[in-house]
């Protein structure tokens, strides 16, 4: 009986960590509202029409986690940086 015990006890405390582990690799990003080519494109073009970088005010209608989208940390997003965004969920289109 205590073998059985200790056997299911040693299966929780797994199992917690393996999705403690889990949850510290997810993102915030939204995988159901992966944006396509396409679709990251057109948004591209009203967040930036110019194609500059744009700043996190200018994001704000744009992009779920700014941090997150911003992979170099220079406090602007490139169009490479928005595309990579738009493939992790990270980029919404203000006008579906």
């Amino acid at each position: 009986m205590k073998l059985v015990a200790l056997t299911y006890v040693a299966l929780l405390v797994g199992t917690g960590c393996a999705v403690a582990q889990q949850s510290n690799t997810m993102t915030s990003g939204r995988p159901s509202a992966v944006l396509d080519d396409a679709q990251c494109q057109a948004v591209w073009q009203m967040a930036s029409p110019n194609g500059a970088t744009i700043s996190k005010d200018q994001a704000v209608p744009y992009i779920v986690n700014f941090q997150l989208v911003d992979g170099d940390g220079d406090g602007s997003i490139s169009a490479d940086e928005f595309k990579t965004g738009c493939g992790k969920g990270l980029v919404k289109n203000p006008k579906p």
